[in-house]
């Protein structure tokens, strides 16, 4: 049977369709992989923000955990919202049982500015499962929750991602330039080399589920085989496009367009 890149999103809901794990799966499927959800917490939240949240028990999730390990091939995994210490460590423990590279999101804010991760579980992000990262893909502000420093220049960009890796012992970090004025600018450690990944900023309001799309992608094409730098390069690109095509639906931020890169759609969907 001809190989079939796997890939899993361990992550939280969202019924708008925009974020977590279904945007994760939305991202798999469109870059040819098969995806594989388990589910962290239940979230109600739209465009405009999060009404509420309903975390799992963690005996249930540990049996999702279970379901894939013992079934299904894993050959890239994400983590996105992990809102509590005692999931962070379940989850901890898990991956090392599979040969996958791991990319984590740090998802701790969400784009509307309600706060998704418990305060004491943050340490336990930074201890537990940091080390175990193949990649870490915070934001600005993630990246300064991280690190402990603010981060207002390029210069403190990059230092932030060489700081992660070495300080906190990630495999490699990609610090992310949304929240910066200008061109986007994105920079990677790998360990020994800091990598630019640079696109235009699109002028739009509708950015909801950007982290969790940028994510999953890199996760897909890690499960395809690309080395960390093309899989992040085309990452950029596909979330780019994204963003450019997005969908102008809420009332608040909306979503982001997963099938932008597809040659075959419609004018009308652009």
């Amino acid at each position: 049977m001809k190989h079939v890149p796997c890939a899993l999103t361990i992550a939280g809901t969202d019924p708008s369709g925009g974020a977590g794990i279904q945007a994760d799966l939305k991202t798999f499927q469109e870059l040819k992989c098969y995806g594989m959800a388990v589910i962290t917490s239940a979230v109600a939240q739209n465009t405009t923000g999060v009404k509420d949240v309903h975390h799992l028990p963690l005996g249930f999730l540990e049996k999702q955990l279970q379901s894939i390990s013992e079934d299904m091939p894993v050959h890239a995994l994400k983590t996105g919202m992990v809102a509590q210490k005692d999931m962070m460590n379940v989850i901890a423990d898990w991956i090392p049982k599979i040969d996958a590279y791991y990319v984590m999101d740090p998802v701790m804010i969400a784009q509307s500015g309600d706060s998704l991760s418990e305060e004491e579980s943050r340490e336990v992000l930074r201890n537990q499962l940091l080390p175990l990262t193949s990649l870490v893909t915070p934001n600005i502000p993630e990246a300064e929750e991280i690190t402990g420093k603010r981060i207002k220049t390029e210069k403190d960009m990059k230092e932030a991602a060489e700081a992660i890796v070495k300080n906190f012992g990630a495999g490699a970090a990609l610090v992310k330039g949304g929240h910066k004025k200008g061109t986007a600018v994105d920079y990677l450690f790998d360990g020994n080399e800091i990598y630019t990944f640079e696109s235009e900023r699109i002028q739009t309001k509708n950015t909801h589920g950007t982290g969790c799309t940028y994510s999953a992608a890199i996760t897909a094409y890690l499960a395809r085989g690309y080395s960390l730098p093309e899989a992040v390069k085309q990452a950029k690109h596909f979330v780019t496009e994204a963003i450019r095509h997005s969908f102008d639906l809420g009332h608040g931020s909306g979503p982001t367009n997963h099938f932008a890169a597809r040659e075959e759609v419609s004018n009308k969907w652009m």
